[in-house]
């Protein structure tokens, strides 16, 4: 389990943050040393004169809360846009290159970097730069994160194909239940997904399960 790890998701709102801090605490479960990142978090909410970036805290505790928000998660911004707009309305940037290298020298001495994107695949982190380029930087595996409703399909199966078009190594996916009562799209959609692309399903994450154990079994 040695590496980088950036876990990115089909669409806004389907649980890149759930899944992620799920994965960090069934490796430290079962002994792996880990830490998190999220280089940059749009639509923070004021408290004060700061901005807190709720999914990076999340994050930071999942992972053992060795290390300060600060280091979790560079920037921080109110608007909630994609960084790269929302961090160009704001008058500022992030240097991802800069990023990379400080994440590369942390996963030397860690077990598992999870880095958590913002979005989907291809949204700006900072200027052009998307998702895709940062894993490229970092060497990474990307997990993907599959909300499973109606239209998470089409969703699931364009980002993989945009992964794997840029050459983008795929560790697998998690199928996140987003809605409480299933209907036909949520029953058949494992089933469908599976005869539709190659991509390991890692875990099925029911509606409001932590998912540590079912993800605890694919680290197995």
């Amino acid at each position: 389990m040695k590496g980088i790890f950036l876990v990115t998701g089909t669409d806004t709102g389907c649980g890149k943050t759930h899944v992620s801090c799920a994965l960090l605490n069934a490796w430290r479960r079962q002994g792996y040393s880990v830490a998190a990142r999220k280089p940059v978090e749009s639509g923070c909410a004021a408290d004060g004169e700061n901005l807190v970036p709720s999914d990076a805290v999340a994050l930071r505790i999942a992972a053992g809360a060795t290390e300060s928000l600060e280091t979790v998660c560079a920037l921080r911004l109110e608007e909630a846009l994609a960084p790269g707009i929302a961090a160009a309305r704001a008058g500022t940037t992030l240097d991802l290159e800069e990023i990379a290298a400080s994440y590369r020298k942390r996963a030397d001495v860690v077990d598992a970097l999870l880095v958590e994107g913002a979005g989907g695949l291809l949204v700006p982190l900072a200027g052009d730069i998307d998702c895709v380029t940062l894993a490229g930087w970092l060497g990474a595996r990307l997990i993907v994160v599959v909300g499973v409703r109606l239209g998470g399909l089409n969703h699931a199966l364009l980002t993989l194909q945009a992964a794997r078009a840029r050459d983008c190594p795929v560790e697998g996916v998690v199928l996140n239940h987003l809605q409480e009562t299933p209907d036909s799209a949520t029953v058949t959609f494992r089933e469908s997904f599976a005869t539709l692309d190659p991509a390991p399903i890692l875990a099925e994450i029911p509606f409001a399960d932590d998912g540590i154990e079912l993800l605890e079994r694919y680290l197995k």
